[in-house]
């Protein structure tokens, strides 16, 4: 299946949450000076105008970056994340673009790393390519990013951010995104995964991430957003990041954008709640 397009939901609260969580992730790993690889799934088109057809269809941005885009008061966590927006947005005076997670790590790259990013949608792909040219420090792969992320790993660098990042389109996905996880994990156990999830029907996300916590594997982090409570009802309801081997002060870095996030960000019909749990530990 290849329905899905990122461009309907970028700039929603999800995003939000996992581009400041990202970003920061990337900063911390970059205090020390030796290289990275980073590695994208599901990596999209890049960057997204929030004027065309999928941003306009859903308008999902509004309550997401749209709530942050005018704010001056915000901390430093997410500060950085609305700079890079706002420099994606350089050459216009209102939010007229979103920056997709390949660009935001582009902005962030130092001449020793490096991006190896996957896309399957073939117009995505091109997209993708398109936007990053022939730049040296970045690879653009048409295909299977599950397949691609167990053949990168491990790295030259020995050092490397995984973002996964999947549509979860299909009901397999979820046990294949855990089972895919956990042979990286085995392949390059030093690596920073960042696992996207949406919740839907929790059951269904709860399971995959049981599997992940049962796998044996220490350092598990849980940073998760709900805009509404649980509903049997279509739709989000929560979007989080399942994070393994986070690095150093990104859970007291992720409570501080949670708790100003909450309140901007909660469904202005029902409360919403989030959490930062170590689900499992050293």
């Amino acid at each position: 299946m290849l329905s899905y397009r990122h461009g309907y939901h970028a700039g929603n609260y999800a995003d939000v949450l996992k581009h400041a969580v990202l970003l920061q992730a990337l900063t911390l790993l970059q205090k020390k000076d030796k290289g990275l690889v980073y590695i994208d799934t599901h990596a999209g088109a890049g960057g997204y105008s929030l004027s065309d057809e999928f941003s306009e269809k859903t308008g999902e941005f509004r309550d997401g970056i749209g709530r942050l885009w005018q704010r001056d008061d915000l901390p430093e966590s997410l500060q950085l994340y609305l700079e890079n927006v706002r420099h994606f947005n350089e050459s216009h005076d209102e939010l007229g673009f979103y920056p997709g997670s390949p660009a935001l790590v582009d902005m962030n790259l130092r001449p020793q790393d490096r991006m190896l990013i996957h896309e399957l949608h073939p117009s995505d792909q091109q997209l993708l390519t398109e936007y990053f040219g022939k730049d040296p420090q970045v690879k653009c792969i048409e295909g299977d990013g599950l397949h691609g992320l167990l053949a990168a790993v491990p790295p030259k660098e020995r050092r490397g951010l995984v973002l996964i990042d999947p549509s979860y389109e299909i009901k397999s996905d979820y046990e294949l995104v855990a089972e895919t996880l956990i042979k990286a994990y085995r392949k390059f156990a030093t690596g920073v995964y960042m696992l996207w999830y949406p919740v839907v029907h929790r059951q269904q996300t709860e399971a995959m991430l049981s599997r992940l916590k049962e796998s044996g594997i220490r350092r598990q982090l849980r940073i998760e957003q709900a805009i509404k409570p649980d509903s049997e009802e279509f739709g989000m309801t929560a979007a989080g990041l399942w994070i393994i081997n986070p690095p150093w002060q990104l859970d007291e870095i992720a409570k501080e954008m949670l708790a100003t996030l909450q309140p901007l960000l909660a469904s202005d019909a029902e409360p919403g709640s989030y959490r930062v749990v170590w689900e499992v530990g050293e």
